[in-house]
């Protein structure tokens, strides 16, 4: 009885309770079902693909909230009468609205065209403003970058859109990967190249000749930016190890 009441009493703000609830419920559903479904289909995700999905994913979500928030407000008769006045000045409230949203709305745009033209994609390594990191999300409104030292870049699409970005991986996803070796000018050059160019797929040349060292280079190619940071590592190691046993004394940079 007690129940019934309450019900009959403020039944539009449970009807908008429930809906928002239930628009969240809808929107976490498509959310995980376009999730699930993308790999499915395509197999393994390219990152064009991978870009366009979280893209897809989020435009999605973001619609079923809204929607779902507009028609929980449309149960209230003041909010209606509201929304009349505001529908009838809609021309003003555009201009107002777009004024004051302008920054927003340039970066959701310049996300619309990022994702649909792919001059950056999920996994790529870039360069922009001086800062190389791997692009780790993309989203409506803001890009994420993540550098070798895990930093976090969170860059308006905007000013992505509008400036010259340095995509390293757009046609190929293997990154070069090079480290410095030094050794005593005295040490035999030629042997040093030669022990360290025994090892398959690696490069190896004299890149600088310095007062009090000789300056090393050796060279190969990562598979995905995310082994470029270990690989390096390891082949310095490598290197290292082989002018070690081979007798070849190194030395440190003026």
């Amino acid at each position: 009885m007690i129940l019934g009441s309450f019900l009959s009493s403020h039944r539009n703000t449970v009807t908008a309770i429930v809906t928002v609830v239930l628009a969240f419920v809808v929107a976490q559903v498509v959310d995980h079902a376009v999730a699930r479904r993308g790999p499915r289909v395509t197999g393994e995700l390219s990152p064009v693909t991978s870009t366009r999905l979280r893209f897809v994913r989020r435009l999605l979500y973001v619609s079923i909230l809204v929607i779902g928030v507009a028609l929980a407000l449309a149960q209230f008769a003041a909010v209606k009468r509201v929304a009349t006045g505001i529908l009838a000045s809609s021309a003003v409230l555009g201009l107002v609205v777009g004024f004051a949203a302008r920054q927003t709305l340039a970066n959701a745009v310049a996300g619309v065209l990022i994702a649909i033209t792919q001059p950056i994609r999920i996994g790529d390594l870039v360069t922009f403003e001086g800062a190389t990191g791997v692009v780790e999300d993309i989203r409506l409104t803001y890009t994420y970058i993540r550098t070798d030292d895990d930093r976090r870049f969170v860059v308006p699409n905007e000013r992505l859109a509008q400036s010259t970005v340095e995509n390293h991986t757009i046609a190929d996803p293997r990154v070069r990967v090079e480290v410095s070796l030094y050794v005593a000018p005295e040490v035999d050059v030629m042997r040093a190249l030669a022990v360290l160019g025994r090892e398959d797929g690696v490069d190896v040349e004299v890149a600088d000749v310095e007062k009090d060292a000789v300056r090393l280079t050796a060279a190969t190619w990562a598979r995905t930016p995310g082994d470029a940071r270990a690989l390096a590592a390891g082949l310095r190691v490598s290197c290292l190890e082989r002018l070690r046993l081979e007798g070849l004394s190194s030395a440190d940079p003026a």
